[in-house]
């Protein structure tokens, strides 16, 4: 096939037409839904902060039932803690160190469920089979913290919800409902982050973010369309100089 433009002669079979036109809609589609994913990232950014700056939650008096509806406010609530079940949480990487998340279930004042207190991060130590010592020294207290999901994995084996025996008790997922089985009482299905500032809890960096930022998204889109950008400039020379050689 051969098309004359600006005074040149293309030239390109229908199978090599076809395979760009093929490649140049796979990168122009990648390319869109990275733009895409930004957008949606730059949306949960400002859905964290709207919540931040929201009033607080006081589990006491308020249920939670749609727990995106209040995702990443404040929360508080009085009771006591739990402080013979604790869960560790493995597996939890921080600075390019394994550890663990600690959550203690929590007792609310009054007929709501038991709540996961995330206290924070605590290192492995140098023997796995030596658990860390995560007793609270008292069980009453009122806890300020944000409303969040639990820790997610990108992978979720096999039975990695089943806590070990033990106390505290080793966890690779949470969920509220296998954990409550072990307690032996209802767990809320989500996890209150101990505020930074409260005593009894470890590392502690909350921070409003997402896994993958949307600027990074914007830069993989840049990519895409740039590839695709490369394809038509590869595909426009190798058509000129097969016009060229055929001329000659």
């Amino acid at each position: 096939m051969t098309i004359k433009l600006f005074n040149r002669q293309f030239q390109f079979s229908l199978l090599g037409l076809s395979l760009y036109v093929l490649l140049m809609a796979l990168l122009c589609s990648l390319g869109f839904w990275q733009l895409d994913r930004s957008e949606q990232k730059k949306q949960l950014l400002m859905q964290q902060q709207l919540a931040l700056d929201a009033g607080s939650v006081d589990l006491n008096r308020q249920s939670i039932t749609d727990v995106d509806s209040v995702r990443y406010q404040k929360a508080t609530l009085t009771g006591r803690y739990d402080n013979a079940h604790q869960f560790l949480l493995d597996n939890q990487i921080i600075d390019g160190k394994n550890g663990y998340f600690v959550l203690t279930p929590f007792f609310p004042d009054g007929p709501g469920r038991a709540v996961l207190i995330n206290r924070g991060w605590l290192a492995l130590g140098n023997n796995r089979n030596q658990l860390p010592n995560v007793e609270i020294q008292t069980k009453q207290a009122q806890v300020v913290g944000r409303i969040n999901h639990f820790p997610s994995v990108g992978i979720k084996l096999k039975g990695a919800e089943i806590p070990t025996d033990n106390w505290p008790s080793v966890v690779q997922v949470i969920d509220s409902k296998v954990l409550s089985q072990k307690l032996g009482y209802e767990l809320a299905s989500f996890q209150i982050e101990l505020e930074p500032a409260a005593e009894q809890g470890y590392k502690r960096e909350w921070k409003i973010n997402t896994p993958i930022p949307p600027e990074k998204h914007l830069a993989y889109a840049v990519q895409w369309f740039g590839l695709a950008l490369t394809l038509t400039a590869l595909f426009i020379w190798i058509s000129i100089k097969k016009s060229s050689e055929h001329t000659a």
